[in-house]
């Protein structure tokens, strides 16, 4: 179990590092590097999103006794996670109003300003999009294994009520030999005495 949550561990800490890295560099880049380099923290945001919610996992499997040591790391990782969003959110605010700058010094075309902003306004529909989609997949995954675990707790109710029943007939047939041993330890007897 421990070492699951060790490799999701090892690979929150790379890929965290990884945006970090990323986000100092956002604002130092040329307008169409940044975007293209926006689009690709997004995406690595979502991936640590989920193998936080992987080590979540992990840890609720983990015995109660154990669970505490594990709780407290899972509870450093999302405060990590919430400090790389604020970062990322006040890097591409920057970069956003950056964008905005350079449409608003080009004000002689305004038709040109106005399909710009429905392209970033488009974009932003995708990516919203494309999160709903993600939450909808993860949602699926998680009524298929609340599906799958009820399945196995009705097989296993099942299989305990067979084993129960064998029991019971066991019990039964002892009964009846235990019976049938003191009728012919009487017979025995009576035969001995005579």
């Amino acid at each position: 179990m421990s070492s699951d949550f060790e490799g999701y561990e090892q690979d929150f800490a790379v890929l965290t590092a990884e945006i970090t890295g990323k986000i100092a560099t956002v604002p130092r880049l040329p307008p169409d590097e940044k975007k293209q380099m926006v689009a690709n923290v997004e995406k690595q945001l979502e991936e640590a999103k989920e193998l936080l919610e992987q080590m979540d996992l992990e840890v609720r499997e983990i015995p109660p006794q154990s669970r505490g040591m594990y709780s407290h790391r899972m509870r450093s990782y999302k405060q990590e996670m919430a400090k790389l969003e604020t970062d990322f959110k006040r890097s591409r605010i920057a970069y956003s109003d950056e964008v905005r700058n350079e449409l608003l010094r080009d004000d002689g075309n305004s038709s040109e300003n106005q399909l710009i902003k429905l392209r970033e306004e488009r974009a932003h529909l995708l990516d919203n999009t494309e999160r709903l989609e993600r939450s909808s997949r993860r949602l699926e995954a998680g009524y298929q294994i609340a599906v799958e675990t009820e399945q196995i707790g009705q097989e296993m109710l099942e299989n305990l009520s067979h084993d129960r029943e064998k029991i019971q007939r066991a019990r039964e047939r002892l009964r009846e030999t235990d019976a049938n041993l003191g009728k012919s330890s009487r017979v025995l007897t009576g035969m001995l005495r005579r």
